[in-house]
């Protein structure tokens, strides 16, 4: 019987893999003779990457505000009169490794496959043989950065495998947090009037992913700004 590939094609979907691996392959350590030092190298490994592929969303969609207020000084069109807020990025900083990532997660997948304990259940258990794979949403935790256009709140976010992200807002105005938008793209612009000419206020905003029009995961850290100064 001939399986598909299990290494999967794009970047996203490797993050995943190797998140998925880290979690189940504990309870084969012993069994596959794995040391710790290969897997202390796996999670850094995953945790790094999972970190460069957050923080390059973050970077496109403050690149995307950038370009629009670089339009409104060239043109003249109507804008904001501050520039853009330099994102907040996603805490705690991954340590950095070395480059081969994908490369040592393939050698790893190799070892493993050729260990005389190794049993195609084990393969499926790990994501190690192709074909259609479990998600589980239940670890899905949204990363939000933010920043400024055109005076209002831009709220960057990565969509990943779910259906939409749920945002909430607080306003500091008694009302604590109310629910903003259910957004099936990345990113979501706050369009809501700012606070009266000569007055600020910081809005707070929280997020959690939706999977088939039910919230699913964990919520996001809580993200600020100050807004109408």
């Amino acid at each position: 019987m001939t399986t598909s590939p299990y290494m999967p094609k794009n970047d996203d979907d490797r993050a995943d893999l190797l998140e998925h691996i880290v979690a189940t392959l504990p309870k084969y350590i012993t069994l596959l003779e794995i040391n710790a030092q290969d897997f202390d190298e796996l999670q850094a490994d995953s945790a790094a990457f999972r970190y460069a592929l957050q923080t390059m969303g973050i970077m496109q969609a403050h690149s995307q505000s950038w370009t629009a207020t670089k339009n409104q000084l060239r043109d003249g069109s109507i804008g904001g009169d501050s520039w853009p807020v330099i994102p907040t990025l996603p805490q705690p900083i991954a340590a950095m490794v070395k480059p081969g990532i994908i490369s040592r997660l393939s050698a790893l997948a190799a070892r493993i496959k050729t260990h005389r304990n190794y049993t195609t259940a084990i393969g499926y258990d790990l994501w190690l043989i192709g074909g259609e794979q479990k998600i589980d949403p239940t670890s899905w935790k949204p990363v939000l950065s933010i920043y400024l256009q055109a005076g209002h709140p831009v709220i960057a976010w990565a969509k990943g495998k779910a259906s939409a992200l749920e945002i909430w807002v607080d306003r500091a105005d008694s009302n604590n947090f109310v629910l903003l938008a259910v957004n099936t793209e990345p990113n979501t612009n706050d369009t809501t009037p700012l606070p009266p000419a000569g007055s600020s206020a910081v809005w707070k905003y929280k997020a959690i992913y939706r999977l088939h029009d039910q919230p699913v995961g964990q919520w996001s850290n809580v993200i600020s700004i100050a807004v109408g100064v």
